[in-house]
């Protein structure tokens, strides 16, 4: 089972990030559903009505498959349809590597917004900044694109190129910005020594490898510096990811089998407890991941560092650490989205 802490569907180009969500590889069971026969008479009808009176002619499968991605966004603003193509998509993301400029990016006032340059991109490069609002790409207004097709658009071949319409609104301006596209490797995680033996740890999004990457880079301070003395874990802009990695990186800095995040919901696979053991972080390796760790990091005093962008599984950390007075929670108020989704098929 896959979970994603899937954050308001942001979805990075390239990156559908900040997942709340689960991911869970199941096939969706049918039996014991009654469908409203009258409801789906209604569809039947206006599906007719476009294929013979719209002004252009128009596929049956994209006709079926734009309404059912409308019965599912009309849920929340989490929930998705994903097809063959997005569900590939997702996989290339979530494993820390694929083509595009580098952004995440949600949708606001029929605009897109920035929520967040992924370090050492070429939308990190070009100064792109969180906040930023893209109004044209290339020669194409924004408003009124859906934002799955704005994320197309800004996807493509490394080495080609395109230009953002940006408006700034601390700058009360609008510029262009051309931005060559790029595969882009993200390092989710970052650390190093900071004066005073502190520890100073980045996670910039939450993927397979997290939680193995923070180990060894947690093992790795240890040994540059036996005295340390604190440890700051630096989530600004931090989307979010995958389930198993929020629950693995809390787990490195509290007690074996700490409870860390509990879901609910209608089906009986929703209801579920996730605690800091090895089975309910690890991924794709065998044995445990945080093995190595050094104690000392369940002990050393600790600040988590957060922002509005912080989201998702970066807020499951934060507040696991925070629920067990394990860490001191600095910054402003993050996003608030409360709610995992779960992929099935």
């Amino acid at each position: 089972m896959r979970q994603f802490l899937k954050n308001f569907a942001l979805i990075a180009i390239g990156l559908i990030a900040g997942v709340a969500a689960t991911i869970q590889l199941s096939a969706t069971a049918q039996q014991g559903t009654q469908l409203p026969l009258d409801e789906l008479r209604t569809l039947s009808n206006v599906f007719a009505q476009i294929k013979r009176e719209y002004v252009e002619p128009i596929e049956d499968k994209q006709l079926l498959t734009d309404a059912v991605k409308g019965m599912v966004s009309s849920l929340d603003p989490h929930s998705t349809f994903l097809d063959k193509k997005d569900f590939a998509e997702m996989q290339e993301q979530t494993s820390g590597k694929f083509a595009g400029l580098g952004i995440e990016i949600t949708s606001e006032d029929g605009v897109v917004k920035v929520l967040n340059p992924i370090e050492d991109s070429p939308a990190a490069r070009a100064g792109l900044q969180a906040g930023d609002l893209i109004t044209r790409l290339d020669d194409k207004p924004v408003r009124g694109m859906s934002l799955d097709k704005a994320v197309r658009t800004m996807r493509g071949t490394p080495g080609t190129k395109i230009t953002l319409t940006i408006y700034r609104k601390s700058e009360e301006r609008s510029f262009p910005v051309t931005i060559t596209r790029a595969e882009i490797k993200v390092q989710s995680v970052k650390a190093k020594v900071l004066d005073n033996d502190i520890a100073w740890v980045r996670i910039t999004s939450f993927q397979e490898r997290t939680v193995p990457d923070l180990a060894k880079k947690l093992t790795d301070l240890a040994n540059q510096d036996p005295k340390l003395k604190g440890i700051i874990l630096d989530l600004r802009n931090n989307g979010g990811g995958l389930l198993q990695g929020a629950v693995g990186v809390a787990a490195a800095f509290l007690p074996a089998d700490a409870v860390i995040v509990s879901t609910k919901g209608q089906a009986p696979d929703s209801q579920q407890v996730f605690n800091a053991s090895p089975e309910m972080y690890r991924l794709s390796e065998p044995g445990d991941p945080l093995a190595g760790v050094p104690e000392i990091f369940k002990k050393l005093p600790m600040v988590v560092l957060v922002n509005a962008y912080s989201a998702s599984a970066s807020e499951i950390v934060a507040g696991a650490l925070q629920d067990y007075k394990r860490a001191t929670i600095i910054g402003k108020t993050t996003f608030g989205k409360g709610s995992v989704q779960t992929v099935r098929h």
